[in-house]
């Protein structure tokens, strides 16, 4: 059996990781789309980067896939995207799967959302 730590280190060998720096310079790059993957708890308690379409990583397949009613058409955008969670795992599992789901232009940000806030990045409130 593999452990999360052996799947996670797995992904980032095959996945764009951007620190916290390079993803705030694609903040406003209207080509690129900032996907959240935390619960919803997590987004009401500490908000999420501005703009960020919520994506709950339980339902990520289901989303990446337009077959499915549960599609998100940020995936369908042709926009590069970039996925991020509390502290960089699911992010790396998230964008390895849509790779594999036949998603190209992907990445995720390293250190996850708690990165982003330790560099300064801009937080909104959760709707």
């Amino acid at each position: 059996m593999k452990s999360v730590k052996e799947l996670v280190a797995e992904a980032n060998s095959r996945v764009q990781t951007l620190q916290a720096g390079e993803a705030k310079a694609l903040l406003q790059d209207p080509g690129v789309a900032f996907v959240d993957l935390r619960d919803s708890a997590e987004l009401q308690r500490e908000g999420k980067l501005p703009g960020a379409v919520h994506v709950n990583r339980g339902m990520l397949e289901f989303a990446l896939d337009p077959t499915t009613p549960y599609h998100n058409p940020v995936f369908s955008s042709g926009k590069k995207i970039v996925f991020y969670c509390a502290g960089g795992g699911r992010s790396a599992l998230a964008a390895s799967t849509a790779q594999m789901m036949g998603l190209e232009d992907t990445a995720h940000l390293g250190g996850g959302f708690k990165a982003w806030k330790e560099a300064g990045g801009p937080v909104e409130p959760a709707k």
